[in-house]
């Protein structure tokens, strides 16, 4: 009888073992993430083929001041003069006609008009790393249609943009103005400081307002630094296809919003036509703005347990392009044609 009993223990225990080792496995196969009706996904998410343009010349000089000097009217001068100007290097007098002006003028030099844009961009050589947080939730589940799941996906999502830029621009046009001194005046030697105090004399003051005269060009050296923290947002329909148990493909769309709030400092130095010392000045300052658009995106999920997953993701968006005038310097964000890969982990439930 022993011998018997030890004969149908093995087996049975063998049996027990394996039927509960069925029994589990049919349990854990029967909960896949398609089941669920929920998922949380955080994401990393970078930024690609986002573009920023830096355009026009930001020199903010006060009216009456040029690259070269300055002629502002006073209170103390004869109608038509002015006491109160002066200019930097003797190439500015004109003691014949030249250039359009009369004898005996005094030439002075700005520039406003608008060099080539700078064109930087994240595509291939720097993505903009950022985060997000989506949520989606199942409404319908179509099991004859090879269990096609249908919902809505909205998500939040944050990236920092940093752009820089140094450039240097030849030929950059620049206007010209003359002023003609006094009658039977000469002008006064170069570095001279005129005062609105009257504090001159006949000999020092210059006929007001000018003339303007025939352009010439110049160089500029423009210095751009433009930060934007992106907060963004996303909300549209989806349509979920299970390829297995474990994998599946999910196309979604819908709108797409961002806030923007950006800072952007610059730095130029112009070369005034006729030598003398370059001119630096530099401004800058903050703005906000709402963008809004819409997307598309392609995502592969893989289901590594009951609840835990991975998935990849590729985005199209386009939330149109950011432009804003800095004390004179423009700045132009373009996100229009952005690309954001992802890679998350998903919790289904």
């Amino acid at each position: 009888m022993k011998t018997n009993q030890s004969h149908w223990t093995v087996p049975l225990t063998g049996a027990l073992l394996l039927g509960t080792g069925i029994s589990a496995s049919a349990q854990q196969d029967q909960y896949t993430w398609t089941d669920a009706n929920d998922r949380l996904t955080l994401s990393l998410r970078y930024g690609l083929n986002i573009h920023s343009k830096f355009s026009g010349v930001g020199n903010n000089f006060a009216p009456g001041y040029y690259l070269d000097g300055y002629v502002i009217p006073d209170d103390f001068s004869t109608i038509g003069y002015t006491y109160d100007w002066g200019y930097n290097v003797a190439s500015q007098y004109n003691p014949a006609a030249a250039n359009s002006f009369p004898p005996n003028t005094i030439s002075f030099h700005q520039v406003s008009s608008t060099p080539s844009p700078a064109d930087t961009t994240s595509m291939g050589a720097k993505p903009y790393p950022g985060v997000e947080l989506s949520y989606d939730r199942e409404f319908i589940k179509k099991e004859d249609w090879h269990n096609l799941r249908i919902g809505l996906e909205a998500a939040a999502n944050y990236m920092k943009i940093s752009m820089k830029d140094n450039s240097s621009y030849v030929g950059v046009p620049a206007s010209t103005t003359g002023y003609q001194l006094a009658p039977d005046t000469t002008a006064p030697p170069a570095g001279y400081q005129g005062s609105f105090d009257g504090g001159g004399n006949p000999g020092t003051t210059l006929e007001y307002p000018g003339t303007p005269g025939s352009g010439t060009t110049t160089s500029v050296v423009m210095q751009d630094h433009f930060d934007a923290d992106l907060w963004g947002g996303r909300l549209g329909p989806y349509v979920d296809l299970p390829l297995s148990k474990s994998f599946d493909l999910r196309l979604s769309g819908g709108l797409a919003v961002g806030f923007l709030n950006g800072r952007e400092s610059w730095q130029e130095t112009i070369m005034p036509p006729l030598g003398g010392n370059p001119v630096s000045s530099s401004g800058g300052g903050r703005n906000s703005r709402v963008l809004w658009g819409y997307f598309v995106g392609l995502t592969a999920s893989w289901q590594m347990g009951q609840h835990w997953g991975l998935d990849g993701a590729v985005q199209f968006q386009d939330i149109g392009k950011y432009n804003h005038s800095f004390q004179g310097r423009s700045v132009e964000l373009d996100l229009n044609r952005s690309l954001f890969v992802e890679l998350g982990v998903i919790y289904s439930f």
